[in-house]
């Protein structure tokens, strides 16, 4: 026996008497909600001529400068030997580099403007005011244990098959 020829329904082919199930559209896709992010100003905790304010920092930077730049680009997390770098150059790059990632990293207001005329007007000012800057922001980690340890239920017999009315039966 031949088919029956499909009607033409909308702009789709489908037997007669068939109806199609319309899906929503969707029209702005779900996307991921963000937590508001406290986005305080902070100021540095010193000022640029305040180098004797912490006199360890002032000494180091005072009696070996290039030494005092790479301990402190270590400390703050770049390689150690990258502020050698900063003699190739009338402006020093790295001090600019260390300055503004120290700024974005605590979230001191500034420039990187106002962070090029600091580090090439008096660089070692600079450095000895970032690492005061990164002294006050460090922070000791403290792990702590839990005291008592929690309970842990054992393992019971679980059937081997699954529940009865969970799935649909099989053909």
């Amino acid at each position: 026996l031949p088919t029956p020829a499909p009607e033409l329904i909308g702009s789709s082919l489908l037997p007669a008497g068939v109806e199609m199930a319309v899906q929503p559209v969707v029209t702005i896709q779900p996307g991921m909600v963000l937590a508001p992010v406290d986005m305080k100003i902070n100021s540095w905790s010193s000022g640029i001529c305040d180098c004797c304010e912490d006199m360890g920092i002032c000494c180091c930077a005072f009696w070996c400068f290039p030494c005092f730049m790479c301990k402190t680009a270590s400390e703050f997390g770049e390689c150690l030997c990258l502020p050698l770098l900063d003699p190739c150059s009338p402006v020093p790059p790295i001090s600019l580099a260390v300055r503004s990632s120290i700024r974005e990293r605590y979230r001191i207001k500034g420039s990187i403007c106002s962070d090029c005329c600091t580090v090439t007007c008096c660089n070692a000012c600079a450095w000895c005011q970032m690492a005061r800057e990164m002294k006050r922001h460090k922070q000791p980690l403290i792990l702590t244990a839990p005291t008592t340890m929690p309970a842990v239920q054992p393992m019971g017999n679980y059937p081997s098959a699954p529940p009865s009315g969970l799935y649909p039966p099989m053909p």
